[in-house]
């Protein structure tokens, strides 16, 4: 009996033009989450923001793009890479966390789903090609590719684009400190069902804490005491993400390693979704810690959050475009290469997906 495997046959990715240097957020007036005012000086906050995210600089929207305008981008890269025809799509899997927002706005739109607007956009006439949103937080594409693999595997489906899609630039809080890690983008993927192969989806994990992790991220009001009164931002409790996150990811990433059953030793990248540069490196220690290493092989944990900010579900379908196409030093990726996506976010969130090429 053959068994089918889920293969990456095309990849895409669209990032904005506007470049945002930490420079720009010099002329901030910064609050505290009490409505108290940051005394400090804005060059001494932004450096060891820096210092901690490792970000210089992030990608915003133009102002007449929104987030499936940027899926639909990265979705039509995706199926021209692979040589499909669109039309032979049976889902489109739109991962996202506030829809579509107008510029200057921050209220979602959601109907229609991004995954119909993109199919639109892509002209797909197609009735069963079916397309749904997934709201999962940072973590929704990675999500998007494991629900995939369970509709090939069982026979529904033989190909499906997954895209992550985001604008978080539009909900920011421009008083909040931590709203300079975010920044927009997308990416995107197709899986095609395949028999007779070693390659593909080979295992995945996924967990969702929410007892007491549930509003590590969350929605609320401007740090700034009655500025937009009737509007709502992104916000998050940085320090307890950051310790949920090293404590939960690497035994989420291992389990899925385990599943496999295969070894740290045979991963050669981690692909893991780019939140915090101090937190991503800290999670892979972590990670090789539980395997008994102490040094990680270099090239392994690929970065592009000083350049691109977070994203939170472009990142990965990004970084793995773009190493792909040959788009960042340094990094490739090979017929038998085995690499781990792993992502963790508002939920709170965390899976992993071992794969490989």
């Amino acid at each position: 009996m053959s068994t089918i495997k889920s293969i990456i046959i095309g990849t895409g990715s669209y990032l904005p033009t506007n470049i945002v240097k930490n420079i720009d957020f010099l002329n901030h007036q910064f609050y505290e989450k009490d409505g108290q005012p940051i005394l400090r000086n804005n060059a001494e906050i932004i450096s060891k923001f820096q210092d901690i995210t490792e970000i210089e600089e992030r990608r915003y929207a133009d102002d007449d793009q929104l987030a499936s305008d940027l899926g639909y981008l990265a979705a039509k890269e995706a199926i021209e890479s692979s040589g499909i025809d669109a039309e032979s799509l049976d889902y489109i899997i739109a991962a996202h966390n506030f829809g579509d927002i107008e510029a200057g706005d921050t209220h979602v739109q959601i109907m229609p789903s991004l995954a119909s607007k993109i199919k639109h956009k892509l002209g797909i006439e197609n009735p069963n090609c079916v397309a749904y949103d997934l709201p999962f937080g940072c973590p929704g594409w990675v999500q998007g590719v494991i629900q995939a693999d369970y509709f090939i595997k069982s026979g529904d489906a033989k190909r499906i684009l997954v895209v992550g899609c985001e604008t978080l630039s539009r909900v920011n809080d421009p008083h909040d400190r931590d709203s300079m890690i975010f920044a927009d983008g997308a990416g995107a993927a197709i899986l095609e069902g395949k028999t007779s192969t070693n390659s593909g989806i080979i295992a995945h994990k996924t967990q969702s804490h929410t007892h007491k992790e549930a509003y590590y991220l969350y929605c609320g009001h401007s740090s700034k005491p009655d500025f937009k009164k009737n509007d709502v931002f992104i916000k998050m409790e940085g320090r307890k993400i950051y310790e949920y996150a090293l404590s939960n990811v690497p035994l989420v990433v291992k389990e899925a390693i385990d599943r496999a059953g295969l070894d740290i030793a045979d991963i050669k990248k981690v692909l893991i979704h780019q939140a915090n540069g101090k937190m991503d490196e800290a999670i892979a220690k972590r990670l090789l810690k539980l395997y008994g290493k102490t040094e990680m092989p270099e090239g392994m944990i690929p970065m592009t959050i000083a350049t691109l900010g977070n994203s939170s579900v472009a990142t990965i379908p990004t970084m793995l475009d773009m190493i792909l196409k040959n788009n960042m030093e340094t990094h490739e990726l090979n017929e038998g290469d085995i690499v781990v996506f792993a992502s963790v976010g508002a939920g709170m969130n965390i899976n992993a997906v071992v794969y490989k090429f």
